[in-house]
């Protein structure tokens, strides 16, 4: 076996190593079938790419118009998966998620009986449109989805096919009449995925294929059952020591303590630090983009790539950090460069 210090073991079985190729070329087919419609926004859809790989679930923010419905949309056709899109309001209840029992009447006999009738939540893809706009009593609706891949109504459990994604959207500009995600809901998000308006160049290309005639056609290159499979590689990639070492010292770094052994700035302006989910969903995330790089390997430079998605909703700044202006990002930056890359490595 190669070097501990950057985790290059090797996939040893043989179908592994296939399906590793086989998950690379098919990143760059979604890509590929992703441009006949999707412009710019490279890194927004290389982070959607992994969570789809990784299996779990995304917080997308950004203003409205930057096509997040869109991108979600176009993803869910190309890997021809069933897609499902709730518009979160303040009157939405948590049966109009995940359905309720009615009363449905046998034409034949007459005779009545309740029936469930699925929500939306049964589908691939669900999109959650603006979900900090309902109460807090819906939005928990979704836990259970998200981590369990399951729903509970009236003491019956329905289990969702798979392969199951939640990908939330929130508009960081509108904020009246919100309601802030709780920190537990905030924390079954894999990734946060800040899309921001893209450069002159691509957002001219954006409005000369928009006002003209625009139906593409996509390929199916992956197929759900595809993903699944990637998902269960990349939990047998193989991680060094000093690779999961660093992701947990990265975690750990930002919790402040009440005994001085956190670091300065993070005692200073960070009142929650990161759970221990931040670790997991920086090794798994690594697998994947090591994967679709053509490594059978994690490096550092993985983990410190995923570093902002992976963290910047789960450090929660505190009253300090505001007044001053620090925001969660400058933080996990701050963290990056306070965190030695452990010396053995890359």
């Amino acid at each position: 076996m190669a070097d501990d210090a950057i985790g290059t073991v090797a996939l040893d079985n043989a179908d592994d190593v296939a399906l590793a190729d086989k998950m690379k070329n098919g990143r760059e087919q979604i890509l590929s079938e992703l441009r006949k419609l999707i412009i710019g926004q490279g890194d927004v859809i290389e982070e959607v790419l992994l969570t789809l790989f990784v299996g779990g679930n995304s917080l997308i923010v950004g203003v409205p118009g930057l096509a997040k419905t869109l991108l979600i949309h176009t993803i869910a056709q190309v890997v021809d998966l069933k897609f499902s899109r709730i518009q979160f309001t303040p009157d939405l209840m948590p049966s109009d998620i995940t359905g309720t029992d009615i009363i449905q009447e046998d034409s034949e006999t007459g005779r009545r009986e309740m029936v469930f009738s699925e929500g939306p939540v049964f589908t691939n893809i669900l999109l959650a449109d603006e979900i900090n706009r309902t109460p807090p009593k819906t939005q928990s609706a979704l836990l259970e989805a998200m981590q369990e891949h399951r729903v509970t109504v009236q003491g019956r459990t329905y289990t969702l096919e798979e392969p199951f994604y939640v990908f939330a959207t929130q508009n960081p500009i509108e904020l009246e009449g919100t309601y802030s995600l709780p920190e537990a809901q905030l924390d079954r998000f894999m990734f946060q995925i800040i899309i921001d308006h893209m450069n002159e160049d691509d957002e001219m290309e954006v409005v000369r294929t928009t006002t003209g005639i625009l139906d593409p056609e996509f390929s199916h290159a992956i197929t759900g059952a595809d993903l699944v499979a990637f998902q269960e590689l990349v939990r047998r990639v193989p991680v060094s020591e000093s690779v999961l070492k660093y992701a947990v010292a990265l975690t750990r770094a930002s919790r402040p303590s009440a005994n001085g052994d956190a670091l300065d700035f993070v005692n200073k302006w960070i009142a929650y630090g990161a759970s221990v989910r931040a670790a997991q969903y920086l090794v798994l995330g690594s697998k994947a983009r090591a994967i679709t790089q053509g490594r059978y390997h994690v490096s550092f430079e993985d983990i410190r790539a995923l570093a902002q998605p992976v963290m910047r909703h789960r450090v929660l700044t505190n009253f300090h950090a505001e007044s001053e202006g620090k925001t969660a990002s400058q933080l996990v930056d701050m963290l990056l460069e306070a965190v030695p890359v452990p010396a053995s490595g890359m």
